[in-house]
């Protein structure tokens, strides 16, 4: 069957940290490149956590990444045989990234963007947020409380630290569900329970 140009779309996997969002674009994008339907996958340059040249899960997934460093870079490296263009850490990008998918879905392309929707005070972290207002697919994903286990809808931050942007993983940041969160803490307090009881 042909593909027509006007089948583009945008998706949108949102949520906090550790709740899955990196492992499902990779399911995603994966499952596209085993169809072999042409993909590509990006990522922000300033994302060196795991790996340069892939998304990395914080479960160890992969997929290979080219990293850019803003929105601009990131439509000029879309190839035009690209059907599928995988973003990792959208809230990484600049503002422009709204546009530049919308253009890329006009162009008949599927993006498929992975972000956090709030920041570690729980604001709304751009672009992901307008990206989902602009979205035809939302997947909001929930982690699990690191606190108490229950639905983790937010990022604490567990360092001392006033910047909007601080890489890091469980050094760093802990899942929180609302009783459990809150944006004033700086550093991380022993565990309400213990992993694996029950």
């Amino acid at each position: 069957m042909q593909r027509r140009a006007d089948q583009g779309w945008i998706e949108v996997i949102a949520g906090p940290m550790f709740s899955g969002k990196s492992e499902e674009l990779i399911r995603r994008v994966t499952r596209y490149h085993l169809a072999k339907v042409p993909t590509q996958t990006f990522k922000p340059a300033l994302d060196t956590r795991y790996a340069v040249g892939e998304v990395v899960s914080h479960s160890r997934l992969s997929t290979q990444a080219a990293p850019v460093t803003d929105s601009s870079e990131l439509l000029r490296a879309v190839e035009d045989r690209t059907v599928v263009v995988g973003v990792d850490e959208g809230q990484f990008f600049d503002d422009g990234l709204v546009e530049v998918a919308e253009m890329l879905a006009g162009a008949g392309k599927n993006l498929i963007i992975a972000g956090l929707d709030l920041d570690y005070l729980g604001r709304p972290f751009e672009p992901i947020p307008t990206l989902m207002l602009r979205a035809e697919y939302v997947t909001k994903s929930l982690a699990v409380c690191h606190r108490c286990g229950g639905p983790g809808l937010f990022t604490q931050r567990v360092v001392e630290s006033d910047e909007l942007v601080v890489l890091g993983a469980t050094d760093a940041y802990e899942a929180r569900c609302r009783r459990c969160y809150d944006p004033t803490e700086a550093e991380q307090q022993t565990l309400d329970v213990e992993v694996g009881s029950g």
